[in-house]
């Protein structure tokens, strides 16, 4: 049985045989066509059920077809795909004054313009989505997260009357015989279902999924709306709203598990961060400390379960790195669960290490919440790494989201749900200024609606994978389909993943979280340097135009340094180049632990590092280098035949605006200034 049938116009041969054979696969009876004259020849004939027109044909533009066609049937649905109406203003143009359901932008896919026929042809309803699932017991958001969604979702139901209400005055007006009521009449209860269920109000949301399911059969064509059907679906949608705002059913936020803000209280300023590691082997134990001491990372050391918990009782701790055999076969499990049990340790990052290395081992480390299994013996990069990963955890570097949905209500329930200390939600709802929202706020994620007026998801996707700046940016669709056609189409535009309308909060969470996760791990990987832990040039360079132009905006000052070893090759000539990457290792750690997180650090090459302060002046700049100076020269490098040496570095600061107001003047000034730092006889900072 056909689901419907389709006029596609398109002289494009390759494309139209490649589109028509895919709706036919899928159920549609298509009529391909390749001029006007044509078109009009079989909507003479034979009744369809939407037209697919493009923008640019033989003899004729797609806009004059549909004028035309707009005299004789004002109310078939059109769907218009060009490569070229993609601003706002030609999009109004289409779709208020042609009245086009869909403007498609070329290139798409089949199975795009199989998901947006599906939106404007007569289907069967589907069945409402199934129940989330049970809620995990225990599970407690923080008490300022409560009372803020709290706070939305009384907000979100106070307005549920209003929104009912036009329903009531857009339903009667469709039925009267205006045509744009009715498509707006479907668009509030399409938005209705997506969001009242994001806000906790599912019976409202699966009220509002009926209606919606009716409504869509009844656009396909004038006269196909069952005004009885739709009025009573309405009515239940009425009553549904008003037993969710009333005081004995009134919905409060879902709970989400809490997440201790992680304090700075204890934490020594001198190291990168401070973990503890636990196992019966003494030596072993030696050894890690003197890893640590290398690399700027306070270790403190237990023997058995015992001593680790009392230890994690009485000081604060980044992580803990336990031997999968401490005490026993398999009790570093049992020591994690009680350092877990601890008050104040429940989110503690675990990290376990031993000689066993198979499948059911890191099984166990995993389920047991450890984010890494090293192996025993492991080495100082790979102990500096777990440490890095385990503080990143601990202490967690603030990510930015941008939410870009045209439904207000939607935006702020994917805000509320995931905005925390470590997560930043802009929303916005203009599509056309997607390309202006990554520069201005640069986003470590996109959540995309799939379903707006103007560019689609799709094409805002593949947009965004044009850039090659934002070519790795994690993209999330949100969107009511689900069917096997919108998974190829999201995954062929170049998204990550997707999220079903209504959005459960905690499945959101839970994929944010871990795909901000995977992008970080990912993000330091490629930025860094594997020897110094710091950033590599042109991340480096990205980074610093970004706060350049912060420092403009906020009239403050931006001081950068340019740092040099002195007489490095004569470290390397002399105590061999590993006592060298020592040196480097050593003063990249330094960098790393004594600056403030907003700082940029940067191994530029060699033996050349750069510091941005973002607010600091030349004096304040000095002050803070100076410092690190000072540490570096009482500091004792080993040779490669065990002979002790000591390093000292020069530098030269140059400051915005006074030296310039882009990268590369201020890198010129500084260079400079180092230079002359060099020749007035080394071990000094010139500004």
């Amino acid at each position: 049985m056909s689901r419907g049938t389709l006029l596609f116009l398109e002289d494009d041969r390759d494309l139209q045989s490649l589109v028509s054979a895919y709706l036919r696969e899928r159920g549609y009876h298509v009529e391909p066509v390749r001029t006007a004259q044509e078109a009009l020849s079989v909507l003479v004939r034979v009744r369809v059920d939407a037209a697919i027109v493009d923008g640019l044909l033989p003899g004729m533009t797609g806009t004059d077809f549909i004028q035309e066609l707009r005299r004789t049937d004002p109310h078939l649905p059109i769907l218009f795909a060009s490569a070229f109406w993609k601003d706002l203003k030609s999009h109004d143009l289409l779709t208020r004054q042609l009245r086009v359901a869909r403007v498609l932008h070329k290139p798409y896919t089949p199975q795009e313009l199989f998901i947006w026929v599906e939106q404007v042809v007569k289907l069967k309803p589907r069945p409402p989505p199934p129940p989330p699932p049970a809620r995990v017991a225990g599970a407690e958001a923080d008490d300022d997260l409560a009372a803020a969604l709290a706070a939305l979702n009384a907000e979100y139901g106070a307005g549920l009357g209003e929104k009912v209400r036009r329903l009531e005055e857009e339903l009667e007006r469709a039925r009267a015989g205006d045509a744009w009521a009715l498509e707006e009449t479907y668009s509030i209860a399409h938005k209705l279902h997506g969001t009242a269920g994001s806000y906790g109000f599912r019976p409202v949301s699966l009220a509002a999924g009926r209606l919606e399911a009716l409504l869509r059969t009844a656009r396909g064509k004038e006269g196909a709306a069952d005004w009885g059907a739709l009025r009573a679906a309405l009515h239940e949608l009425s009553q549904e709203a008003s037993r969710a705002v009333s005081p004995a059913s009134a919905h409060a936020p879902e709970q989400g598990a809490a997440t201790p803000a992680a304090s700075s209280e204890g934490v020594g300023k001198k190291f990168l961060g401070t973990v503890l590691v636990a196992d019966d082997d003494a030596a072993w134990l030696a050894e890690v400390e003197r890893m640590g001491r290398e690399q700027l990372v306070s270790v403190v050391t237990a023997r058995d379960a015992d001593e680790a918990v009392k230890t994690a009782r009485r000081q604060w701790l980044d992580g803990a790195l336990l031997n999968v055999d401490l005490g026993g076969q398999e009790g570093g499990f049992t020591t994690a669960a009680r350092l877990r049990g601890e008050d104040g340790l429940q989110s503690l990052p675990l990290a376990f290490f031993g000689t066993e290395g198979d499948v059911a081992y890191r099984m166990a480390a995993v389920q047991t919440g450890g984010l890494l299994y090293l192996p025993r013996p492991f080495g100082a990069q790979d102990f500096t790494e777990a440490v890095e990963r385990m503080v990143a955890a601990r202490r967690p570097e603030r990510s930015r989201v941008l939410v870009l949905d045209d439904d207000p209500d939607a935006v702020r329930a994917i805000s509320a749900a995931l905005a925390s200390e470590q997560v930043e939600v802009v929303g916005m709802g203009d599509p056309y200024r997607l390309v202006e929202a990554l520069t201005e706020h640069r986003p470590d994620l996109l959540l995309l609606d799939v379903e707006m007026p103007g560019p689609s998801g799709f094409d805002l996707c593949r947009v965004v994978r044009a850039m090659p700046e934002w070519r790795e940016l994690p993209v999330l669709f949100i969107t009511a389909h689900t069917g096997a056609e919108f998974r190829v189409a999201a995954f062929q535009a170049g998204a990550d993943d997707y999220l079903s309308k209504p959005v459960l909060r905690e499945e959101l969470r839970a994929r944010v979280k871990s795909r901000l996760e995977r992008a970080r791990l990912t993000r330091e990987r490629a930025e860094r340097d594997a020897l110094t832990g710091l950033l590599l040039r042109r991340p480096f360079l990205e980074r610093l135009r970004t706060r350049l132009a912060e420092a403009q905006r906020q009239g403050k000052s931006l001081a950068l340094a340019l740092l040099d070893v002195d007489r490095f090759k004569q470290v390397n000539d002399v105590h061999g180049h590993l006592a060298g990457d020592r040196v480097l290792m050593r003063l990249g750690r330094l960098l790393a632990a004594r600056f403030r997180e907003e700082d940029l650090r940067c191994r530029w090459g060699g033996e050349e590092f750069v510091v941005a302060l973002l607010g600091e002046t030349a004096a304040s700049a000095r002050d803070i280098l100076a410092r690190t100076a000072a540490e570096l020269t009482r500091l004792d490098f080993e040779g490669d035949k065990g002979e002790s040496f000591k390093v000292t570095f020069s530098a030269g600061i140059a400051v915005a605006p006074q030296d310039g107001t882009d990268v590369e003047a201020l890198l010129h000034r500084a260079d400079e200034r180092l230079y002359r730092a060099k020749a007035n006889g080394r071990n000094r900072i010139e500004s």
